[in-house]
């Protein structure tokens, strides 16, 4: 199960990665169309945060259980 947590986590940070590129070629060109790629961009990083935290935070639950 952490394992495809910490793969969501990346997929996240991909879409990102992803629209950073689209708003760093399109913003002279189109700049209201990259508007809703700064949206999906930061939606992802809060994401990807929310994600890893959350992921780390069942981990040390999962590793107290267990001692």
């Amino acid at each position: 199960m952490i394992k495809i947590l910490r793969y969501t986590e990346y997929l996240y940070l991909g879409v990102f990665l992803v629209c950073l590129y689209e708003i760093a070629t399109k913003w002279n060109t189109d700049r209201e169309g990259t508007y809703i790629f700064i949206f999906f961009g930061l939606a992802s990083l809060g994401m990807f945060l929310f994600r890893r935290r959350y992921r780390k935070r069942f981990e040390k639950r999962k590793k107290e259980n267990q001692n």
